[in-house]
């Protein structure tokens, strides 16, 4: 049904534009707002993505490579080192993890399976990259499909925005 290929920087205002949309069909984000979010975000993945810091996916129909429909990306992050529970029994993580962010889909693509193949790109690059964890915080909408792919509900608390 759609193709999955890595973005370029040449995607950036449109990955900018795709943030901005999900934080407004969320409710989070006014209309007055988003320009300062899309170029905010343009800015920070100008650095990002070249460096490798973000890596995205965007989804496009089979044969038509120029309409993207749907996108996702991650945000690499270095933390402390950590206990976990890994393959083999009780490991230390030594701190890389990557933040699920921007899973979005054009309005007139949901419910076709869109986010679950640009989610299964997500996992397989994770497990390439060999990250240690991998977050995300959930829309109530996307919360049954990350759930479905294995996320799990954590003690995590926040201060502020």
């Amino acid at each position: 049904m759609v193709e999955i290929r890595t973005a370029r920087t040449s995607d950036i205002s449109l990955i900018a534009t795709h943030r901005a949309s999900m934080f407004r069909d969320m409710g989070l984000l006014p209309d007055a707002s988003a320009p300062d979010l899309i170029d905010a975000t343009g800015s920070y993945l100008a650095e990002a993505l070249p460096s490798g810091e973000y890596v995205g996916w965007l989804a496009s129909p089979r044969g038509e490579p120029q309409t993207i429909v749907g996108g996702a990306g991650v945000q690499l992050r270095r933390i402390l080192p950590f206990p976990y529970e890994g393959t083999a029994g009780p490991a230390i993580g030594l701190g890389r993890q990557g933040i699920v962010l921007n899973v979005y889909t054009e309005p007139g693509w949901r419910r076709r399976g869109i986010a679950r193949e640009l989610m299964t790109a997500v996992l397989r690059w994770a497990r390439t990259e060999r990250l240690e964890s991998l977050v995300l915080h959930a829309s109530s909408d996307g919360r049954a499909l990350y759930e479905e792919l294995g996320f799990t509900a954590t003690n995590e608390m926040r201060l502020g925005a």
